[in-house]
């Protein structure tokens, strides 16, 4: 099923930044609206901590899926080979992960949907600063210092002189598992 391909058309790339700006904005003002004030920063610290685990998530699925585990290293193997290819994640298939291994455990565990959500909205917010940051690292002229930096530490990953490298937003992970 064409769904299910990593690469898309021009409309469906860009499709997938809408879809998730829209959701990360109306999970955002659902909070916002009607979750409950006194557990602001309560919500606020799970959005935060989500963000924060999108790193750990964002170099664990890079270095060992992407690099490691079919037909998800054929995709991204083909990224490598096209890096300016319009080849992302399908958004049937992250969209699935996120509620299945995020929002759906999130609820099981917290037993709170306002928890699920911040949590959600976190990741969401995570893997949606990822898509950006990789798009903008292949198909954009590149002016801001902290994605110049990101450009430059992603084309070390893809030189593929010496694996490693596998952070996009962020090079902590690589840092602490020693894969830079």
């Amino acid at each position: 099923m064409k769904i299910f391909m990593p690469e898309h058309s021009k409309a469906a790339y860009f499709a997938d930044f809408l879809i998730y700006g829209i959701a990360i904005l109306m999970l955002a003002l659902f909070l916002l609206i009607a979750g409950p004030r006194a557990q602001a920063l309560e919500l606020t610290g799970l959005v935060v901590s989500g963000v924060f685990v999108w790193t750990a998530v964002e170099y664990l699925i890079h270095r060992f899926i992407l690099h490691g585990v079919q037909p998800f290293q054929r995709w991204h193997d083909e990224h490598h080979r096209r890096p300016a290819a319009l080849i992302r994640t399908p958004t049937l298939l992250s969209a699935s992960l996120i509620l299945a291994l995020v929002f759906f455990p999130a609820l099981l565990f917290s037993s709170h949907l306002w928890r699920a959500c911040a949590l959600t909205l976190g990741m969401l917010l995570g893997y949606f600063i990822y898509t950006v940051t990789h798009h903008a690292i292949h198909h954009s002229a590149i002016q801001n210092a902290w994605l110049k930096r990101r450009q430059h530490w992603h084309g070390l990953h893809h030189d593929h002189q010496e694996p490693g490298r596998y952070g996009v937003t962020s090079k902590l992970w690589d840092s602490i598992f020693r894969s830079n």
